[in-house]
C-alpha cells in the first residue's frame, strides 16, 4: 500500500453564509480526507480565510480534475486559493550582511527538519558568513554593493532567484534597503526581520533609540517586505520585558535571540502556508 499524498489548501473570499460548508462539501464529494482545518472571519474587511490540510487516500478524481473542480467552485464565491502538495517545499534564499545569529537559527532549524524549506543559497554583500554557509553545504554568493552598483546588484539577486527557482527571499539581518522596484517584484515573497518592536524605533540603531527612551519591553518583528521601510504586513513578533538597569549591550544580546526566534517563526508560518494577506495586515491560520 502506498502512502497518501498530503495537501494544503489555503483560500479566502468575500464572507457570506455557508462558504466554509460549500468548500468542505466539495472536498468531501471528491474524496479528500481532511486532517486539519483553521479559519477566520474578519468582521472589518468582511473576508473569510481558511486553511485546510487533507490527503488523497480516498480521492475519487485525478489531481487535474480536482483542480478543475476547485476552479469551478471558486468563480461564484470570488475565491482566491493556493493548493500545494506538502512534498513540494519552498526554495529559500537567505540574504545576510555581517551578523549571523538569524542565519544560524534558520540553518539549524532547517538541518533538524523543523523548517519545511529548502535553503538553496546564502547571499551576502560581505564575506563574513561564507564559512558558516560552506559548513552547512549551502552555496554562498558574494554580491558586493555600492551606491553606484545597487541596480546591478539587485539584478543579480533576481537572476539568482530565477536560476534556483526560489519561492522566498529571507532578509536575515541583511542591512541594505531594497529598491521600490525590487520590493514590488518580490511582493509576498520576501520576509525581513526588524530588530525592534514595530512600529517604534524604525531604521538604524533601534536599541540605542529604545534605551534613550527608557522602554520597558523590547522585541523583534518579522514582516513582509514593502517599499515602505519596516512597515510591511507583520507575520510574527517576539517581546521580552526589561527595566532601567539594562545596558544597550544587554538589550542587543537579548534582541538577537528575539530576532532569530521571530524570523524563524515567520518563515515556518509562510512555508506551511499559514499566512494570508489582509490589506496591510496578515491573518495567521495556526
Amino acid at each position: 500500500m502506498t502512502s497518501p499524498n498530503h495537501y494544503i489548501l489555503t483560500w479566502q473570499c468575500p464572507d457570506s453564509s455557508g462558504v466554509l460548508a460549500k468548500v468542505s462539501q466539495s472536498l468531501f464529494e471528491h474524496g479528500a480526507f481532511i486532517t486539519e482545518t483553521s479559519q477566520y472571519s474578519d468582521p472589518y474587511t468582511e473576508t473569510f480565510f481558511s486553511r485546510i490540510a487533507f490527503d488523497d487516500r480516498d480521492l475519487t478524481v485525478s489531481a487535474s480534475e480536482f483542480i478543475e473542480a476547485l476552479d469551478e467552485l471558486a468563480k461564484p464565491l470570488g475565491m482566491e486559493y493556493k493548493l500545494r502538495n506538502t512534498a513540494d517545499i519552498p526554495n529559500v534564499i537567505i540574504a545576510v550582511s555581517k551578523d549571523d545569529h538569524c542565519l544560524v537559527s534558520l540553518l539549524t532549524k532547517w538541518k533538524s527538519g523543523a523548517l519545511p524549506i529548502n535553503i538553496v543559497a546564502v547571499m551576502s554583500n560581505h564575506q563574513d558568513c561564507k564559512a558558516l554557509a560552506d559548513w552547512h553545504g549551502v552555496p554562498f554568493h558574494h554580491f558586493p554593493i555600492t551606491a553606484e552598483s545597487k541596480a546591478e546588484q539587485e539584478a543579480r539577486i533576481l537572476a539568482l532567484m530565477d536560476e534556483t527557482d526560489t519561492d522566498l527571499l529571507v532578509l536575515a539581518r541583511y542591512m541594505q534597503i531594497l529598491s521600490d522596484d525590487l520590493c514590488q517584484q518580490l511582493s509576498g515573497r520576501a520576509i525581513n526581520i526588524h530588530h525592534s518592536f514595530l512600529p517604534s524605533f524604525k531604521g538604524a540603531r533601534p536599541y540605542h533609540q529604545a534605551h534613550a527612551r527608557g522602554v520597558k519591553v523590547i522585541g523583534a518583528t518579522a514582516h513582509y517586505v514593502t517599499a515602505n521601510l519596516d512597515e510591511g504586513p507583520i507575520i510574527a513578533q517576539e517581546v521580552k520585558p526589561i527595566n532601567h538597569t539594562f545596558t544597550i549591550k544587554q538589550m542587543v544580546h537579548m534582541g538577537h535571540d528575539l530576532e532569530a526566534t521571530a524570523l524563524t517563526h515567520a518563515v515556518r508560518f509562510h512555508a506551511e502556508q499559514r499566512v494570508c494577506l489582509n490589506g496591510d495586515k496578515t491573518v495567521i491560520l495556526a
